[in-house]
């Protein structure tokens, strides 16, 4: 798979589970958005860290995976 068919993937797949939740669960998000409000903005970004460590460890599996 070339990197630009891996990047589409990627965004497709992103967008597909994004609009599944906001299609299944529209009230949640307004909980959610204000819980993440509440939230000091170190605690955010070390969420944020974890999240992009996470997706590229992911990454990395996926394609360690596929040979």
């Amino acid at each position: 798979m070339s990197g630009l068919a891996l990047i589409l993937l990627a965004v497709g797949l992103v967008l597909s589970l994004e609009g599944l939740v906001l299609a299944l669960a529209p009230s949640r998000i307004d909980e959610l958005l204000e819980l993440i409000r509440r939230m000091p903005v170190e605690t955010r970004r070390n969420l944020g860290l974890a999240a992009v460590a996470l997706g590229l460890a992911l990454i990395w599996l996926a394609t360690g995976l596929s040979g």
